[in-house]
């Protein structure tokens, strides 16, 4: 499990690694596709839900790797440190901060067990988690293409070594491929 407030010890992690490996999980859920053309809300909340996306198919792919503990644990701090530094840029008074960190810690862990237990159900149980998460409960359609892409992006990082996932020097899939478009 990952702990909040664990980002008291320093992490034993090559320097730049969760900066590098952070950059590309905020790269991607940036791609402009996922807004143009797959209906995710352009706002806070959107850019909110597919960042989670992103992280927990890292997540996901990391649970299995050996000795990755660590950084898991860093990656959902850095999560944790970008949130309120985000809350504090846009003007959240410090009295708030802590609640609203509260509900991103809620909704980080709600998501990450609908989207687990649906990537594992099969069928059409992602894409109605993602429909209900990203898409505000419309566009079905675009919410299949984001699951197809979200299952894509689950096999291409389970194909990345250990070793390229642990020291950064892996890449996500293309938001779109060959067969899998909008």
């Amino acid at each position: 499990m990952l702990w909040p407030f664990n980002h008291f010890r320093k992490p034993r992690l090559a320097p730049g690694t969760i900066e590098a490996i952070y950059g590309m999980i905020v790269t991607q859920a940036r791609e402009p596709i996922f807004y143009r053309d797959l209906g995710a809300p352009d706002t806070v909340n959107g850019r909110f839900d597919l960042l989670l996306l992103h992280l927990w198919l890292l997540l996901r792919r990391l649970r299995t790797v050996q000795g990755a503990t660590e950084l898991s644990q860093a990656l959902f701090d850095r999560f944790c440190e970008d949130m309120d530094d985000n809350l504090r840029e846009m003007g959240v008074g410090d009295q708030t901060v802590p609640k609203r960190m509260r509900a991103f810690g809620e909704a980080f862990y709600g998501r990450v067990q609908a989207y687990d237990q649906a990537m594992d159900g099969g069928g059409e149980a992602l894409a109605a988690a993602i429909c209900k998460n990203i898409l505000n409960g419309a566009g079905m359609d675009q919410a299949r293409q984001l699951a197809a892409y979200a299952r894509a992006t689950e096999a291409d990082l389970g194909r990345t070594g250990e070793a390229a996932l642990l020291g950064a020097s892996f890449k996500f899939p293309p938001a779109f491929r060959e067969g899998v478009t909008p």
